[in-house]
């Protein structure tokens, strides 16, 4: 076949030389592609870590609440399309890059492995573990992709943290004192409020003797819902503060008969201020604040415990024989007396209803009188407790002689706010000092208060309570064979609730609507208040809290990335090395080189998908290998044989690429090729 015909030196002139490489902008695109599907997942991962915690608007979580199945289908679908787009792109590299390799000499063995890896698939040979364990793995990567993005990007319930801090009427310092003092003079200790005392303590009282026994614990006090007691706390948070009323002029302080309490309580500003923080679907709180109880022990009087006094046998009978059934036909007036310490004696008076002989029901009626004393004096001499004497008669005879010890406590408090109720947990305490005299008088008033009003002509509160527990909770009757034990334990409780319901109503009193000017507590008055809302919603969470499952999550498409990102940088190395060689041959040789066409036109090698079955059989008709047969030797000799793909020169017809043994291309003077080279490396006709 006759050669084709020298262009003359002035189309050689005339021939433009690209400034990039071929398939420059395909490799570009590629690596473009992967690098924003790369940042958009770490992007993703770091905004989640910087924030610690996201979450869309209210109305697209009430959405996602309510479409749960949707949700799942949308991030389902993102995350198909993302692992689809990255693996195609991971093919479409690797592809280009064993083509461009093909060029130079290799394996059939690492041909088949790029093969199989350009069609997202694996080999298995025994022989080649490593190159097997390579493949799997890749292969494990890309079948992983969408459960990797479907990981990280599937929203979840969480409950979101929000550090709140504040302040509340502070009651264990010397400055309340004063201001106490002055109420008690102004005011005196016991005014119209203890008529809401009495009440209210009866019924902490109550509720806090029945929980122990299985009993049901809520207790209500203006407007907000206690769990079993108030452990002396006030509600911090708005909305369990309860009363939203407004208390008149006398309705604060000591007069306090309900009304809305202030609230001081906010968010803490923070680094991650621009956040979106939702409103959430629940909302509860976990608070630190200022609470109060007491440690109450109690037992019975024993004969040889001279210093403890206690009279009961002081009383006067009136009897009217003419009253009619259904009138008081006789009172008892009792004169119950204790010492209070110091040889002093402490008497209260009693009035128990009685038959026209003077007799008492021992069936239906029940008389429990108490003695509340300060004392005894702690070691710098200031009263730090109180005592309470106490005895059951009639219908609660099972209650002997008996003495409570009732030591207040100074606490914090652990308060947990959620499903409308409040549940406290006493985290630390410390005892009264000096400067709490004037509280722990307060404290000892409603005692006392509570112990005389809550005995009436024919039963008594205190009684009753410990009577109808221990009933509803034993099986059999009460007698005075009851267990000492038990009894004691009610006793206790009940005392304990009666004191921290005291310091509740205190602390409400004082920190209700119009008690300080502007409503704002002194310094010198505020205790801290610290803790956190919980806000439940949907989103995403700080992936530091789930660090191996995210770890794991972002590995497949890092993986796939990095391999993406090596492929395609390969094509543009060998692209660049090939476009600076023909640079230089067009700029040595011009005058020497063929033009399919003599149209000054360059030609680019012809389109060869290694993925593709036909290409590849075409590739191997073309070819003069000649390879072993199929028995397991052979096989093994097959895969080590050296190749090179051949390929005919640009513009001669027909175009024919043909696999041939590297040992036919090994002739002195044969240059090697490069990727996309259009170099002559032998006579056209020679296909």
């Amino acid at each position: 076949m006759d050669s084709a015909p020298t262009p003359p030196p002035a189309m050689f002139a005339s021939i433009p030389h690209a400034k990039v490489p071929e398939n420059f902008w395909r490799f570009t695109a590629i690596i473009t592609i992967q690098i924003v599907i790369l940042t958009f997942g770490y992007g993703f991962l770091g905004a989640v870590a910087y924030f610690e915690y996201l979450a869309p608007s209210d109305s697209v979580c009430d959405l996602m609440m309510n479409y749960p199945g949707e949700v799942t289908m949308i991030v389902t679908l993102i995350a198909t399309a993302l692992s689809v787009i990255a693996a195609t792109l991971f093919t479409l590299s690797v592809k280009e890059a064993l083509r461009c390799r093909m060029w130079k000499p290799i394996s059939l063995i690492h041909l088949s492995t790029g093969v199989a890896l350009a069609q997202g698939s694996h080999i298995l040979k025994h022989q080649f573990m490593g190159l097997t364990i390579l493949t799997l793995f890749i292969f494990a990567m890309l079948r992983l992709l969408t459960a990797g993005w479907t990981t990280l990007l599937t929203p979840s319930y969480f409950m979101w943290p929000v550090q709140l801090n504040g302040s509340e009427l502070d009651i264990t310092g010397s400055a309340f004192a004063t201001l106490l003092r002055g109420e008690f003079l102004a005011n005196g200790l016991e005014d119209s409020s203890f008529e809401i005392l009495d009440i209210g303590a009866m019924l902490s009282g109550v509720v806090a003797a029945g929980y122990t026994f299985g009993l049901p614990g809520t207790f209500n006090f203006n407007g907000a819902k206690y769990n079993m007691s108030t452990k002396g706390v006030v509600p911090t948070i708005e909305s369990f503060s309860g009363s939203d009323g407004v208390p008149n002029a006398n309705g604060t302080r000591l007069g306090f008969s309900g009304g809305n309490v202030t609230v001081n309580t906010g968010v803490v500003p923070g680094s991650r201020a621009s956040a979106h923080i939702p409103q959430g679907f629940s909302t509860n709180y976990s608070m630190s604040q200022q609470g109060l109880t007491a440690d109450v022990s109690c037992r019975a009087i024993d004969s040889s415990q001279t210093q403890y006094f206690w009279d009961t046998n002081s009383y006067v009978i009136y009897a009217n024989a003419a009253a009619s059934n259904n009138s008081i036909t006789g009172l008892r007036l009792w004169n119950i007396s204790a010492n209070c310490g110091n040889n002093t004696l402490t008497s209260y008076e009693y009035v128990t209803m009685v038959d026209a002989n003077g007799n008492t029901s021992s069936s239906g009626s029940g008389f429990l009188p108490s003695v509340v004393c300060l004392g005894p004096m702690s070691e710098n001499k200031t009263y730090v407790n109180f005592t309470i004497f106490t005895q059951g008669f009639f219908k609660y005879g099972f209650l002997e002689a008996s003495v409570c010890d009732v030591v207040p406590l100074l606490t914090r408090v652990s308060v947990d706010y959620s499903n409308e109720q409040i549940s406290s947990v006493v985290t630390s305490s410390t005892p009264f000092g000096p400067e709490n005299f004037e509280l722990l008088s307060f404290i000892a008033a409603v005692a006392r208060f509570q112990s005389i009003n809550s005995q009436g002509l024919t039963s008594s509160t205190v009684g009753d309570t410990l009577y109808s527990i221990y009933s509803s909770t034993t099986i059999g009757y009460v007698s005075n064979t009851l267990n000492d034990t038990q009894v004691y334990s009610e006793l206790e409780d009940y005392w304990r609730g009666v004191v921290e319901f005291s310091a509740t109503f205190l602390r409400s009193g004082f920190m209700a609507t119009g008690s300080f000017p502007d409503n704002i507590i002194p310094n010198n008055l505020s205790s801290p208040v610290t803790g956190t809302m919980f806000i439940s919603t949907i989103g995403w969470t700080h992936w530091a809290n789930k660090s191996p499952i995210y770890l794991l999550a972002a590995l497949p498409f890092t993986i796939v990335s990095i391999l993406t990102f090596a492929c395609a940088s390969y094509c543009l190395v060998e692209a660049w090395k090939a476009h600076q060689d023909r640079q230089r041959e067009h700029q040595a040789h011009a005058k020497h080189q063929e033009y399919a066409g003599h149209h000054g036109r360059v030609h680019h090698r012809s389109h060869f998908d290694v993925s593709n079955t036909l290409h590849l059989i075409m590739a191997c008709a073309a070819g003069d290998l000649t390879l072993e047969d199929f028995s397991e030797d052979g096989i093994m000799t097959n895969e080590l044989a050296m190749v090179s793909l051949d390929e005919s020169e640009p513009g001669v017809q027909p175009i024919i690429k043909k696999f041939v043994s590297v040992r036919a291309m090994e002739s002195p003077g044969s240059p090697v090729a490069s990727c996309g080279d259009i170099t002559k490396r032998s006579n056209p006709h020679d296909v």
